[in-house]
């Protein structure tokens, strides 16, 4: 099954971006994450490597925003890559 392409009149570039391209579109549905999307305690704790109760914790602090329906306590994905990304800014400071 090998097949033999010959390609003329390209330029690396060219051929290297039209490669990105196809990569980018083949691995599209597997890196797109529903930034709309509610994660519950369990998986925020799971996804982080931390208990269920370092998260509550995170969630008092302020360091991570989070919303109930019922009694249940959701994070938006939004919020925990939002959250996340500021803690890694922020890795060194002390209050």
């Amino acid at each position: 099954m090998s097949h033999l392409i010959q390609v003329q009149n390209f330029s690396k570039s060219e051929l290297l971006e039209d490669f990105e391209n196809l990569i980018d579109r083949k691995l599209a549905p597997f890196t797109a994450i529903n930034n709309n999307s509610k994660l519950s305690i369990q998986e925020v704790s799971d996804e982080l490597g931390v208990t269920n109760l370092t998260v509550h914790n995170y969630i008092k602090k302020g360091v991570l925003p989070a919303f109930k329906i019922g009694r249940r306590v959701f994070i938006k994905r939004v919020d925990l890559d939002d959250a996340l990304k500021e803690v890694k800014s922020l890795k060194y400071k002390r209050k």
